[in-house]
């Protein structure tokens, strides 16, 4: 394929997965756009596969087209004097999208510095970049509103929870990330002690690793649970109900299942399940509440039970049709929080609980190579349509900072197929399927 096809192909593909998006849209109410300042029903929506998927394309061919034509030290530049995320955190921290919800016609920037405390000039030019990015309005000079996407920071948003993670303590740990690339104790080890976050704590002489860090702070604390959800949210883990065959099993056991943020739902909508929810004693103590509020039904019926684990040390609840290893509350967090050593242990007692018909499955994302060499699929995972890099390039790029999150903090990472193929072999499971959900995936293991 010629230079100029290339490029023809990346704008046939712009159009039409942007003409997908819409028509996402349109199946449940109007088409946003910049300048829409309430949420819209597919925001909340539990299944978003499609629209995923459509951005997904949009989004990644966008980003290569844009790179083949704008000369390179522009985009050189670009992606490093990025600080959109430093102004998301000032705005988060300062509750300014709080403080606009009160004024829907948007509030001068004099007025509303003297709200938040911030000098005027300072705080317009914060949320000017911001407004250039679609996040805020300025509906007349020096004016400013929230739209559609500025509401995410409001304090009630578990969503703004996670930003401010990454704009107020992933950012410590990237400012240290050549440091612990050439430091001797640091640059070769894997160790959870040893991530580029517990660097930068130890040069302001706060030692322990970064739950330690988190349990001394009852606000980040709180932040960081809130946080979790919101990734959920992010990540549309719920779709994983739309797009399962949960009607051929029985019996599931969420192990790590924190409260029940997925097991719940999973419980509503298929009340034929059995389940067991499985997590540390101090957890299922909220979580039996948490039922007895939301689904009495089920605890009634006898369709949930709580027994204590420690993923660790003990082996979950023996000979269920399903263990589900999900990614953003407890073990969906755990897998990808721990190197391979410790991620095979979590992996290996959930192989002994196993019965031959039972099966793993482990909600996370997917990594895979950018090379162009890579066209043909394994086991599900879809691939770009040529020519765009065969994992989607930028339509995929959270999944890639995520990995590096999980590096700065825990020293961890997100995997690959065949990372997930030999930590799954090494505790006798083989990887039989993976169900692509567009921004994570759900891989299913049966025993070897």
């Amino acid at each position: 394929m010629s230079a100029e096809a290339q490029l023809e192909a990346l704008l046939a593909i712009i159009n039409t997965s942007a003409r997908q998006a819409i028509a996402e849209y349109k199946k449940s109410g109007d088409v946003p756009t910049i300048n829409s300042t309430s949420p819209h029903p597919l925001d909340s929506a539990a299944d978003t596969v499609a629209l995923k998927k459509a951005v997904r394309l949009l989004e990644g061919a966008c980003q290569q087209l844009c790179v083949s034509l704008a000369p390179p030290q522009h985009t050189l530049i670009n992606l490093t004097e990025n600080f959109d995320w430093a102004c998301a955190g000032a705005a988060i921290r300062a509750k300014i999208a709080d403080v606009l919800a009160d004024f829907p016609n948007g509030l001068h920037v004099a007025e509303l510095a003297d709200i938040v405390h911030i000098e005027k000039g300072k705080l317009c030019r914060l949320l000017r970049v911001l407004a250039c990015k679609g996040c805020f309005l300025e509906v007349d000079v020096d004016v400013f509103a929230n739209n559609r996407l500025s509401l995410m920071l409001k304090s009630s948003s578990n969503v703004s929870c996670l930003a401010r993670i990454y704009a107020q303590d992933v950012s410590q740990a990237a400012e240290s990330l050549y440091e612990t690339l050439v430091d001797p104790d640091f640059a070769a080890s894997y160790e959870p002690d040893k991530a580029p976050l517990i660097y930068a704590l130890r040069k302001r002489n706060i030692q322990g690793s970064f739950f330690d860090w988190m349990r001394e702070d009852d606000e980040r604390r709180e932040n960081y649970h809130r946080a979790m959800v919101g990734l959920g949210d992010v990540m549309g883990s719920l779709s994983v109900l739309h797009h399962y065959p949960w009607n051929e099993v029985s019996t599931v056991c969420d192990v790590g299942a924190s409260i029940g943020t997925f097991s719940l739902p999973l419980a509503k909508k298929f009340p034929h399940l059995k389940i067991t929810d499985q997590d540390l004693p101090e957890v299922l103590v909220q979580a039996t509440e948490v039922w007895q509020k939301d689904a009495p039904e089920a605890v009634e019926e006898k369709r949930i039970e709580f027994i204590p684990l420690n993923f660790f040390e003990e082996i979950p609840a023996q000979g269920k049709d399903v263990y589900y290893a999900s990614l953003h509350l407890l073990l969906r967090n755990i897998i990808h929080d721990w190197p391979d050593a410790e991620a095979a242990v979590i992996i290996r007692n959930v192989r002994r609980a196993m019965a031959p018909h039972s099966r793993l499955l482990i909600h996370d994302y997917v990594l895979s190579s950018a090379s162009p060499k890579l066209r043909s699929s394994t086991l599900g995972q879809e691939l770009a349509p040529e020519p765009m890099l065969p994992n989607f390039g930028s339509g995929n790029i959270r999944m890639y900072q995520q990995d590096l999150n999980m590096w700065f903090i825990h020293n961890a990472k997100e995997r690959t197929v065949q990372d997930s193929v030999t930590l799954g072999a090494a505790a006798g499971l083989r990887l039989e399927k993976i169900y692509d959900l567009a921004e994570s995936s759900v891989l299913e293991f049966r025993i070897a």
